[in-house]
């Protein structure tokens, strides 16, 4: 009698396990799915009921995951989906700012019309795209209004940041949209003096000849 006792009381709770494990293995085969660009499985488990707004251990949603990957055809899908376009993971980053900083132009277009925040406290997709001189990225940015001189945490702007890093082009597009050159970081350092110091003398002479304070 105690055996058939002992027989049904594990059989309850390994059917109460059942669930949960087969949640996990589903789990894992979306990451991989999104990570390998696999949109057919990807769309697959979406259609038998997983959550549109799935993230992975960092917070990053299967939105997030598209974006940084390039994956076009699955952004799309996964804003028909109604993915949520304003998350952001674990470290303040949207899908957004993975497009901007991955260069991935349309795919931030795309983001754009469906509603994602430019700005907003801390980084944001301009400081990404200056960075990493994404002109196109930054071009698109300024059309749609974006908060030129918005501070990095670090205190910098787009415009250090570009000149910080080496990349004249955005330097330009970004003094042109009228950012302003003279705001310095929390270390007292302007967009020039940035550049002086790394090195950077093009960017240098065109600050200067554009008017920056020394």
């Amino acid at each position: 009698m105690k055996q058939v006792r002992y027989f049904l009381l594990l059989i309850s709770l390994l059917g109460g396990l059942a669930p949960s494990l087969t949640h996990a293995g589903i789990y894992d085969d979306m990451l991989a799915a999104v990570t390998s660009g696999d949109n057919a499985q990807v769309m697959s488990l979406l259609q038998r009921g997983m959550d549109v707004n799935t993230a992975d251990p960092s917070g990053n949603t299967l939105l997030m995951l598209a974006a940084r990957n390039g994956n076009q055809e699955l952004v799309e899908y996964l804003l028909k989906s109604r993915a949520n376009v304003s998350k952001r993971n674990r470290v303040g980053d949207s899908a957004l700012m993975f497009a901007a900083y991955g260069g991935h132009l349309e795919i931030l277009r795309r983001l754009l019309d469906a509603g994602a925040e430019i700005s907003g406290s801390g980084w944001n997709a301009l400081h990404y795209a200056a960075y990493g001189g994404h002109g196109e990225i930054v071009k698109a940015l300024i059309l749609r209004k974006a908060d030129l001189d918005a501070r990095a945490p670090n205190g910098q702007t787009a415009l250090m940041l570009a000149a910080g890093a080496g990349h004249l082009e955005v330097v330009r597009l970004l003094i042109d949209a009228d950012a302003d050159m003279d705001i310095e970081d929390y270390e007292h350092v302007s967009a020039l003096k940035l550049a002086d110091k790394r090195g950077h003398k093009a960017i240098a002479e065109f600050l200067r000849t554009s008017g920056a304070e020394e």
